[in-house]
């Protein structure tokens, strides 16, 4: 099993719903690190909510407003959860890989479809006629080839969740 020792940080990808945030600050607070949420460092460097520049920039320009924000994210001993769609940018999957451990929070198309309300308003970058299962199923390969580690969510609380990673942090 892969271990997190000796990365600065803990990046954290997954779908819109696997719980990256949520996990992220109980995950930080565990292991005594800064928590940093990237779609909300892009609000800031923009003055703009997601959804904003979806609809101003379209998902291509939203993508790459993305990709270069988390490009030059600089933080060490941090937990940092990233956007369900970073995983598109290629130049920040290398850089993010570069300076922390990349866990993926995997879950099953069920449970991500059972916790999204409106996808619109959670700022999720869908293309045209694109529907959930199709996100999903273009999305899952590119998580899996970026983690070094897959961590399964399925019918685990948080707290499990935090328990698995910080074991693997400290191992």
């Amino acid at each position: 099993m892969e271990t997190m020792q000796g990365k600065k940080n803990i990046v954290l990808i997954g779908m819109p719903g696997a719980g990256k945030s949520t996990v992220g600050v109980v995950l930080a607070k565990r292991l005594g690190y800064r928590f940093l949420d990237s779609d909300l460092v892009i609000q800031e460097q923009t003055k703009k909510l997601l959804h904003e520049l979806i609809t101003e920039h379209g998902v291509d320009g939203f993508l790459k407003i993305e990709e270069d924000i988390n490009a030059g994210l600089d933080c060490e001993q941090a937990v940092i959860a990233t956007g369900g769609s970073v995983i598109y940018g290629e130049k920040a999957m290398e850089h993010l890989r570069k300076i922390g451990c990349v866990v993926y929070l995997k879950l099953s198309y069920k449970e991500i479809e059972d916790r999204l309300g409106d996808l619109t308003a959670r700022g999720v970058a869908l293309k045209n006629g694109q529907t959930l299962k199709d996100l999903y199923n273009e999305r899952c390969p590119l998580y899996e080839k970026y983690a070094h580690i897959v961590q399964e969510c399925d019918h685990k609380r948080v707290r499990e969740i935090v328990q698995e990673l910080a074991s693997k942090a400290n191992a």
